[in-house]
């Protein structure tokens, strides 16, 4: 099915191109290498190790998503322009729908994967350290808040922002666009067991940008998508699951 053609005006040309990825992705290694070094042997392994696990998990996403927003600001129209961060209902209900769509998409996705792999722990490389060391209740609920609503928008703006303002500046398709955030986002994480599921994962998401033109559908359905895995962290944390 060809997607609709999303009814939106062109933005302004801006100057940030590959290179602002390409620095939003190294901020973000290199800060997770350097707060895991700055922590130390001791620390990971001693009572300070679920915050080391809190902090490195999420500041350099949000760190990089900062890089985002910089860029925009120094070189081109704003974060709402660039990213295309114009909110609408008729934008968060797609999100909604196609998140939904996507939860069973990954459902069936993550079973084949499971019975592929030979286990059923395909969420993440977070959530196999938290269910070997689950998170005090506080923790818990900065991590289900970050791994629900804010790491998903920040990860958008980074991807489905960033990224694929950066194709579009070099008036490659809308689908060039989809396609390569798409495989990229799969990639970055860096999890090469995981990386056919989040492929999969990543295609209701993608879409999402891809039939609105805008970023807040893509947002909403990334965080519908991540709310299964944010709940497992938090009955975690209260004890409720483990």
């Amino acid at each position: 099915m060809t997607p609709p053609t999303a009814q939106v005006d062109s933005p302004p040309a801006h100057r940030w191109g590959f290179g602002a990825f390409v620095l939003a992705e190294v901020v973000l290694v290199l800060s997770a290498v350097f707060l895991s070094a700055a922590a130390g042997p001791d620390d990971l392994a001693g009572p300070a190790r679920p915050i080391v696990i809190v902090v490195v998990t999420v500041l350099p996403t949000m760190l990089a998503a900062g890089v985002a927003v910089l860029a925009t600001l120094l070189r081109g129209n704003g974060p709402v322009i660039d990213l295309r961060l114009q909110w609408s209902w008729p934008d968060v209900r797609a999100g909604l729908k196609l998140g939904a769509a996507g939860l069973v998409l990954t459902a069936i996705a993550a079973v084949i994967w499971a019975r592929t792999i030979g286990k059923l722990d395909p969420s993440s490389a977070l959530a196999s350290v938290t269910d070997t060391q689950p998170l005090p209740l506080v923790l818990g609920v900065v991590m289900f808040v970050y791994t629900w609503l804010i790491g998903p928008a920040c990860e958008e703006m980074i991807f489905r922002g960033l990224l694929w303002g950066a194709i579009e500046r070099l008036q490659w398709s809308r689908w060039a666009a989809f396609v390569l955030s798409t495989a990229i986002f799969a990639v970055s994480h860096l999890e090469p067991l995981r990386t056919s599921l989040l492929l999969v994962i990543a295609i209701p998401i993608g879409w999402a940008r891809l039939v609105t033109g805008r970023l807040p559908a893509s947002i909403v359905a990334h965080q519908i998508n991540n709310f299964v895995p944010a709940l497992g962290i938090l009955l975690m944390s209260l004890g409720i699951w483990r």
